[in-house]
């Protein structure tokens, strides 16, 4: 995702590392790999001179030695380098921003929406995503299947709407969708539902006909929000039509699908700059679930490679309970879960998306997460399965023995088994360790009763599924010893462990 704009702001990054001040010769050269990517992104011309400019102009003059206050008012030591990426990340959120992701209600406290865009943007995935939302809000929405000319457009979203619980209303054959709007604003009223989500026909802003159509809807509805649905991979064009249709129909936002599979961005960065209409939805994936309310400091962060830890917490607090959390996070960080926690906790990881995105929004993961191979999950979820109770809870008992049968009743290689124990056993001791008296997490000031209450938080996924080593590209001869000779440390813990348990 975005890989074209971070590879550049990565570049001018790294050119700064180490620099004493910013000067006008340094800034230009970090600047030229940023105008690259943000052109090669697709971003408007207009835009990147305007955007480089005033990152520029605040860039200038820094020395070392800066000094700058954090958001708890602790005194704190800036860099040069981090000042660029901070005035890039501060422009880049203006740039895109503010946003408003509030859907405004009508005076009769109904939240509507009118969704219009272009063939094939995916408006109707998007009114079932809105709707799912919505629901989640506590609203109680009705779909309006205004779409009449695509063949099956109707049961398509009668579908999607009985997936997720919502009616969905349909008009008679003949009938206009002006007249099936207007029917479903009666209904909603008539059943005492709070919230509307029209799906029109796609249509081009250079068919008069259909835009006049679309204004008669507008008229028959008066709806409190319209919004544009556009593909992130059509780049400028998705600017110049949301442009277009600005020019006819009032738009209090867009909706920004696929952006998931754009590499390049050039969408998010520019239509609000040049529409002047914000982004207020992100598409991030098929299912209904997937969508996101739009946040431009989120995005600013994960193009300049930082990640994106509110969104993060945001996607766990929607999948876990609160209780349940503190109380796992405890018996992680005394060493006290087994396997079955481990599969607890990557079902839970899968409810907040694909495993890649998950990564996307963590600091400094964000360039391996393309790389993440989702069927590992598949894979450690079926050797799991294939054990006993016993087994699962005390994975030291898997010898040589075991390890085969657990192999054999999934599948799998005994090598794989073997591997996933071994794993699973350096997490647990490295986290039992931070969690212990006098550990790492003991020592750090604000932190030392986080073992006691808990961190709210999921295991590692890439560290339990053994990708993080392939993709570091090896190790330095010195650092293979040191991780041999820990490694037999541990076997040496884990048998007198054994030993323990026989006396």
């Amino acid at each position: 995702m975005l890989e074209t704009l971070t590879q550049g702001f990565t570049a001018a990054r790294e050119r700064l590392a180490g620099v004493r001040e910013l000067s006008e010769e340094n800034i230009d050269e970090a600047l030229r790999d940023v105008r690259m990517s943000l052109l090669e992104a697709d971003v408007d011309f207009a835009v990147v001179k305007d955007f480089l400019a005033r990152v520029k102009q605040k860039s200038l003059g820094v020395r070392v030695g800066t000094r700058t206050r954090d958001a708890s008012g602790r005194s704190i030591h800036v860099t040069p380098g981090q000042h660029f990426v901070r005035s890039c990340e501060e422009e880049l959120t203006e740039l895109m921003g503010p946003v408003d992701p509030e859907l405004a209600r009508s005076t009769g406290g109904v939240t509507s929406v009118l969704l219009l865009g272009l063939q094939g943007v995916g408006k109707t995935t998007v009114a079932a995503k809105l709707a799912n939302y919505l629901k989640k809000k506590k609203k109680r929405p009705l779909l309006v299947a205004a779409d009449v000319y695509r063949p099956a457009a109707v049961l398509q979203l009668q579908q999607l709407g009985e997936s997720i619980g919502v009616p969905v209303h349909a008009g008679a054959e003949g009938e206009s969708p002006a007249a099936i709007c207007a029917a479903a604003a009666e209904r909603a009223r008539n059943e005492s539902l709070n919230a509307i989500v029209y799906d029109t026909a796609g249509r081009l802003a250079i068919d008069d006909l259909l835009m006049t159509e679309l204004e008669e809807i507008n008229r028959a509805t008066s709806p409190a929000n319209t919004l544009l649905v556009c593909d992130a991979l059509m780049g400028r064009d998705a600017v110049n039509v949301a442009k277009a249709f600005s020019e006819r129909i009032k738009l209090d936002g867009l909706v920004l699908t696929k952006l998931d599979g754009d590499a390049r961005g050039g969408a998010a960065l520019a239509v609000k700059a040049v529409t002047g209409v914000p982004i207020k939805f992100v598409g991030t994936g098929e299912s209904l679930d997937r969508l996101e309310e739009f946040r431009p400091e989120g995005l600013a962060s994960r193009i300049l490679g930082m990640g994106d830890i509110v969104g993060l917490v945001k996607d766990f607090d929607e999948v876990t309970d609160e209780k349940e959390a503190e109380a796992d996070a405890a018996k992680l960080l005394k060493g006290e879960f087994g396997l079955d926690d481990l599969l607890k906790q990557l079902k839970m990881i899968q409810k907040m998306g694909p495993l890649r995105d998950v990564l996307a929004k963590l600091p400094m993961f964000g360039s391996m997460a393309e790389q993440v191979d989702e069927s590992e999950t598949v894979k450690v979820e079926s050797l799991i399965r294939s054990m006993t109770p016993g087994e699962r809870a005390t994975p030291d008992l898997i010898d040589k023995s075991r390890a085969s049968r657990i192999a054999r009743g999934c599948g799998r290689r005994s090598k794989d088994v073997r591997d996933l124990v071994e794993r699973f056993g350096q997490m647990r001791e490295v986290m039992s360790s931070l969690g212990s008296p006098g550990g790492l997490l003991s020592r750090i000031p604000g932190m030392g009763q986080l073992a006691g209450a808990g961190a709210a938080g999921p295991l590692d996924p890439e560290a339990l599924l053994g990708g993080m080593g392939s993709m570091a590209g090896g190790s330095k001869p010195g650092k293979a010893r040191d991780q041999k000779r820990q490694k037999g440390k541990r076997k040496q813990a884990r048998r007198a462990r054994r030993k323990n348990r026989k006396r």
